[in-house]
């Protein structure tokens, strides 16, 4: 009798899959969500951020999520995502004070640029509703690793009950190709640019140089 072949999981569901359970693993206790906490040497290199801004970003999203925590405590489920220091702030609260509340801790935050306040005065999704946002939001992901000249590594998106957030720094061709994407993915209701549009002379000055052949 032979083996069954393993069926090929899809690109999408594979990222989605392996961010939920990457979310599973964190303490349940834990309302306060960090995004882009970890960084590796080839996101780095391909980000077009320098090192040091997200190095900068990463401490104001640790910084935030502290400050969260320590003066709102598990009244709240607020996801910090930094990006050249403007600072999306999306999830939910119990009420409109504690969302200005929120906003104004994170805008003390050193070197905060600007805070995109996107909370909701909503109860808490459930584990179903995240996870949906989750696969909505490899899906996107994985439609623009696909796409010729759409750098993944230009964008960071997060997914909130069914509204997408797309941050980057983009041309404006790169943005509204991004943004037909997310728009025509499966369980995006919404789409909202937080992006920082730069001209093709200043995408060519960000590319890295070609390497040079060796000197014979």
């Amino acid at each position: 009798m032979n083996a069954s072949r393993p069926r090929r999981v899809p690109r999408w569901l594979g990222i989605g899959l392996a961010a939920l359970t990457a979310s599973a693993v964190l303490p349940a206790c834990a309302p306060l969500l960090v995004g882009g906490a970890a960084v590796t040497s080839a996101v780095v290199i391909t980000d077009r951020r320098t090192s040091g801004a997200q190095l900068e970003d990463q401490g104001i999203e640790l910084r935030a999520a502290n400050r969260l925590r320590d003066e709102v405590g598990a009244r709240v489920r607020v996801n910090v995502t930094s990006y050249n220091r403007r600072v999306l702030l999306t999830g939910e609260v119990p009420n409109e004070r504690d969302k200005a509340l929120v906003a104004e801790i994170v805008s003390r935050v050193d070197n905060v640029s600007e805070v995109v306040n996107e909370l909701a005065v909503v109860n808490s999704p459930g584990l179903r509703e995240r996870a949906a946002d989750t696969v909505t939001t490899g899906r996107i992901k994985a439609a623009i690793f696909d796409v010729k000249d759409l750098p993944l590594n230009a964008f960071k998106i997060v997914t909130e009950r069914g509204t997408v957030y797309l941050m980057g720094r983009v041309t404006q061709s790169e943005a509204d190709r991004a943004t037909e994407i997310a728009r025509n993915t499966e369980g995006v209701q919404r789409v909202v640019r937080i992006l920082e549009i730069i001209t093709e002379d200043e995408l060519r000055r960000l590319q890295p140089a070609p390497a040079q052949p060796p000197a014979k």
